[in-house]
């Protein structure tokens, strides 16, 4: 565990993190969020690089996560006999519904969505391969989208298309997300991020689903539709965390624009007491590179500054060639970032009304902690509730979040400058519970005689939400 790091790390795993060797040495770098990305790869593929990020990470005790991500509604055209085809600006192309999936050419190719021709009107720009060629709409019929090519290039099979400004009407969740959710499940992954959703009610919607499965995982909505910035506030509140997922959605709103709206979302997904993972095209380079370009750093630093959880490494870990590299890169450049003083300056809304006791106790304890010298803050918690609490309010002072749940204690790797640790306060007399709790990090090198600490617990214990008591303590006495 490294806890000197606050910002935390997603990894996606994919054929590159096959070899075992190399997934452990990406564990001991720093991942302790490993995403599936179900766009990709058969289920029995997935479930058994899943058991592999279990198993190495049992092995060195470390506590990991494990996130499902749906492929949603991605909007794609169909293949090429050819598979490629270069396209020249001013040139003619035809999107057809009803043509055969690989019978494309240089004039025309078909759609996965069938309702594309009712969603677009004359002059629609259409983007397609993450906005590399550009389509203006000139004539729309039934089952036919008729386009003048702006930008060309070299366009293959299965690109995405976008509509600039968003507007596409294909529903969040897929019937293949909806066998997908089981499958997360009966995998017993921690997260489910939705990809794609418009508002609030996709998201209830995939909870509902969920819950049908006899599930309980966190749900993480992908911000990549314009749609979902008019809502933000609502698909925030109806999720548990937030990823910004800057392909899709910086394709749809334009590139320029991402930047601020990427801070805009952090800050409301902070103030709505949420997590949140900034993703796409971090540390892109180092799919072939063993070292990123200062663009990328900066990309990552910024985020880091602007109060993100967790920041994704997508093709870097999954094909990349040096994935153990683009996770060490990620973690250095973090830890850097995390020096500047703006990082741990204290804020929090003085308007906040606290309608929770555990609110108002973590507000408490972050505030005595900012001003006064403190070591670490020990959170006995069940649901992880307390800790991701605190973890909104910043500080440079680490959080370890004390749980007998692995679920809980799973879900916590999220959370930016939470550590979790297996505690089981169950058998230990309620007098010596803060003692007993101190001496498990004596007993891990993390504290020494002479630390001050703030301990925080709930009177009853196997009750969610009770936290309801702040105590300053002296290591040792």
């Amino acid at each position: 565990m490294n806890t000197l790091r606050r910002t935390k790390i997603v990894v996606t795993v994919g054929p590159s993190l096959d070899d075992l060797s190399m997934l452990e040495r990406v564990i001991l770098a720093g991942g302790v969020i490993f995403r599936a990305n179900f766009s990709h790869g058969e289920m029995d593929v997935h479930e058994k690089r899943i058991q592999n990020v279990r198993l190495l990470a049992e092995k060195h005790g470390i506590s990991v996560a494990i996130l499902v991500d749906l492929q949603g509604p991605k909007i794609r055209i169909g293949k090429f006999i050819n598979h490629q085809v270069t396209l020249v600006e001013g040139q003619k192309f035809v999107l057809d519904t009803e043509l055969g999936d690989a019978l494309g050419n240089e004039h025309t190719v078909s759609l996965g969505y069938r309702d594309l021709p009712k969603d677009v009107r004359v002059d629609d720009t259409l983007l397609l391969d993450d906005g590399r060629i550009v389509f203006k709409v000139i004539q729309v019929e039934v089952n036919k989208i008729f386009c003048h090519v702006l930008v060309g290039g070299v366009l293959s099979d299965n690109k995405g298309i976008n509509r600039l400004g968003g507007g596409l009407s294909a529903a969040a969740l897929t019937d293949k997300d909806r066998v997908h959710i089981k499958e997360a499940v009966r995998l017993n992954a921690d997260y489910i991020a939705v990809s794609f959703p418009r508002n609030a009610d996709d998201i209830h919607l995939a909870r509902t689903l969920l819950q049908a499965a006899g599930g309980t995982q966190g749900i993480i909505a992908k911000i990549e539709r314009s749609e979902a910035i008019t809502h933000i506030e609502s698909i925030i509140q109806a999720s548990d965390a937030i990823m910004i997922a800057r392909g899709d959605l910086g394709v749809e709103i334009g590139d320029a624009e991402l930047p601020a709206v990427q801070k805009k979302i952090i800050k409301i997904a902070r103030t709505f007491n949420k997590p949140v993972i900034t993703a796409t095209q971090m540390l892109e380079t180092m799919i072939n590179n063993t070292i990123p370009t200062r663009a990328e750093v900066s990309d990552v630093a910024n985020a880091v500054l602007d109060g993100t959880d967790a920041v994704m490494l997508s093709g870097e870990t999954a094909v990349g060639r040096y994935p153990d590299k683009a996770v060490a890169a990620m973690d250095r450049i973090c830890l850097s970032a995390e020096k500047h003083n703006s990082v741990k300056i204290m804020r929090y809304p003085k308007e906040r009304q606290m309608k929770q006791v555990d609110d108002a106790i973590a507000m408490a304890t972050m505030y005595t902690a900012n001003h006064l010298t403190i070591k670490a803050i020990i959170a006995l918690t069940e649901s992880g509730t307390t800790p991701l609490l605190m973890s909104r309010i910043n500080s440079n002072i680490p959080i370890y979040g004390l749980s007998r749940h692995p679920v809980t204690l799973r879900l916590m790797n999220l959370y930016r400058g939470v550590y979790p640790i297996l505690f089981e306060p169950t058998h230990i007399d309620r007098r010596i519970l803060n003692k007993a709790a101190i001496a498990e990090l004596q007993n891990r090198g993390i504290l020494s005689a002479g630390d001050r600490v703030i301990v925080t617990k709930g009177d009853l214990i196997g009750v969610h939400g009770r936290t309801n008591s702040m105590k300053i303590m002296i290591v040792g006495e």
